[in-house]
């Protein structure tokens, strides 16, 4: 039985349907990620099912009893209230019920059926852990001053205070828009572990690769309207996409050389039409709707052209800030170097953002100095979006910097195009910046900042409202990137493919330079706790682990030796039999059966590989 059942259920704005007759259902503890393009209508898809938009179609089926909750991407709190006052507001269950235990507790006349019905609830809603539950929900989203009110917050504190606010709800169904913007690499562990540990029915929108793969059961696609569901995370979603949009592609070949053979009979075809006449030409339909089904994705272009970059970047030498008794950094020395790539790792409200206000002549240091080399030019992302014009037009805001632009490859174009390749069309380029959405509005302060052909780029939370698509383009172009990066990000997907080394924010004014990414970090961590307490039991250890190491049979080795050989036939089997189904030159059914051959190629692979894995510890 379903906790959630989506029937048919339809959407449109103006002449654009963002998703029309989609039917799926969530299953008790299921975790299920929605996924897609920004604009495909994710959002909407959620407001809708939590009940703040209606549909223009369908139906929508919640399990009687059940109730649900709702994270939008930028929650709205009432700001006369304090943070203590929103927890332990009286819509949530939990908070009423612990009142009317209370008043019960001091009215005599309380009868003891009531009594007990309270008792009761008190037990079914974990009630009388609410006050200690509270308080871990908040010290792990960094949530220390809680009569501080919901008006003086910044876009991440209401964040992290509306999802403290959802947790403590408990509702049979969370949905959560974009869990992990604003918060810190903790924060995100924490949660990730919390949904994955209990039983919990979730519908979720996220960008975090990391967290789409450790959380989600079930991952949903919104493509062009339609829904395609796929069982299993987010690496199986990748796989089963890509057979997918193969078969698709086959599909759609197949249909358009059939359709040139019928389009000359249908041009040619008497006018004196019989049965057979007629089913021909339903049948000429039905090929040209599948043949004329555009298969091409908008994709992001990034090629902006860099500006040399001299031996003397920025020097920072003996920096320290403070504000009041909060120690941002204490003595802080460091000369970069060219291509270095760092990530800036901490809690939130730690002083990463000031770190680089800092580096950037925007902050000022309470003593020592950050130095900048003469061909210097710095391109900063910061994490709003409140430096847009909203009066302005797309096209007008990045004119104000530069009409014409030269790419990497040495072409120049007119901001107009450049636009088009950062999926901005004509069509839209005269609307007026307020009308953007959240991933949009992203895309354009992107823009803005590359525009500039900046040689050190400083990206502080650049994940935020991108699509996954987005940032795959994205990482590409800034693995290519010939300057320096400096990236303040929550995205451990992100910071792993980019940085090979951090800068570790760890309180009082203190910042350890780590070599490596952050899983190296996370990793790296215990060993060194362990290291400086005892260095001689972890070396003894070592020593005793390789004299034990099992050694290979004869059988073992030949085994190792045959996995090598038909790992390799497998994987020439698999990229033939995929070169065959690209190419689309035969039945519906046969290619079919290609796909699920390439499916039984790819689960043998890795089956023999992970095998393979095994014996090869033991060479």
């Amino acid at each position: 039985m379903n906790l959630l059942s989506v029937d048919n259920l339809s959407k449109a704005f103006t002449e654009k349907w963002l998703f029309n007759s989609i039917t799926f259902g969530i299953a008790y503890g299921e975790k299920v990620a929605l996924v897609g393009a920004n604009g495909t209508g994710k959002s909407t898809l959620l407001k809708t099912i939590a009940g703040f938009i209606k549909p223009d179609g369908g139906e929508l089926k919640l399990a009687l009893g059940s109730s649900i909750g709702y994270l939008p991407q930028e929650p709205e709190l009432e700001d006369d209230k304090t943070i203590l006052q929103t927890i332990f507001s009286s819509d949530n269950p939990t908070v009423k019920i612990i009142n009317e235990y209370e008043a019960a507790i001091l009215d005599i006349e309380a009868s003891g059926d009531r009594m007990q019905f309270l008792l009761d609830e008190m037990s079914r809603l974990d009630a009388w852990d609410f006050d200690k539950r509270a308080q871990q929900i908040l010290a792990k989203l960094g949530i220390t001053n809680t009569d501080a009110l919901n008006g003086s917050l910044s876009g991440g504190q209401r964040k992290r205070v509306a999802l403290a606010q959802l947790l403590l709800i408990n509702p049979d169904l969370i949905i959560m828009d974009e869990p992990t913007n604003h918060l810190d690499l903790e924060a995100i562990e924490w949660l990730e572990n919390l949904l994955t540990a209990h039983n919990i029915s979730l519908l979720m929108v996220t960008h975090d690769r990391y967290f789409l793969d450790n959380v989600s059961t079930k991952i949903l696609e919104l493509d062009r309207g339609n829904l395609y569901t796929h069982n299993g995370n987010y690496a199986y979603f990748l796989e089963k996409k890509t057979m997918r949009e193969n078969i698709q592609a086959a599909e759609v070949s197949k249909a358009r050389n059939l359709m040139a053979k019928e389009l000359e009979w249908m041009r040619r075809m008497p006018k004196a039409r019989g049965t057979k006449s007629k089913s021909r030409i339903e049948a000429f339909y039905e090929i040209k709707e599948i043949a004329t089904q555009n298969l091409n994705q908008d994709e992001l272009e990034i090629s902006i052209q860099t500006t040399r970059l001299g031996n003397k970047i920025i020097e920072a030498h003996n920096v320290s800030i403070q504000f009041g008794d909060l120690k941002i950094m204490e003595d802080f020395n460091y000369i970069f170097k060219k291509k270095d790539r760092i990530g800036v790792v901490g809690k939130n409200g730690i002083g990463k953002s000031t770190f680089l206000d800092l580096l950037t002549h925007t902050q000022l240091p309470t003593s020592g100095e950050v130095i900048h080399g003469s061909t210097l030019k710095i391109g900063y992302y910061t994490q709003h979006t409140n430096n847009l014009n909203n009066n302005n037009r797309i096209i007008d805001e990045v004119k104000e910097i530069a009409e014409y632009v030269t790419l990497g490859t040495g072409e120049q174009v007119a901001v107009s195009k450049l636009l088009d390749m950062f999926l901005f069309p004509p069509s839209v380029q005269h609307t007026p910046v307020s009308k953007l959405s959240g991933g949009e509005r992203r895309r354009l302060q992107l823009l803005k900042v590359l525009v500039s052909g900046p040689n050190f780029l400083i990206l502080d939370e650049p994940t935020n409202d991108l699509d996954i698509d987005t940032l795959n383009v994205l990482e590409d172009f800034l693995q290519e990137f010939a300057g320096c990066l400096l990236l303040v990000s929550h995205d451990r997907y992100f910071m792993d493919n980019l940085v090979e080394h951090l800068f570790v924010f760890e309180g009082e004014g203190q910042i350890k330079d780590f070599y490596g990414n952050y899983t190296d970090y996370k990793d790296a961590k215990p060993d060194e706790v362990v290291e400086k307490k005892v260095v001689k039991p972890i070396e003894t250890a070592k020593e005793t682990t390789q004299v034990q190491k099992k050694k290979m049979s004869f059988k073992e080795q030949r085994e190792y030796e045959i996995l090598e050989q038909e790992i390799a036939a497998l994987e020439t089997n698999k990229t033939n039999l995929t070169h065959k189904l690209n190419a689309g030159s035969t039945s519906h059914t046969e290619l079919a059966e290609w796909a699920k051959e390439i499916e039984n190629f790819s689960t043998q692979i890795d089956e023999k590989t992970l095998r393979w894995l095994e014996l090869a510890e033991m060479v």
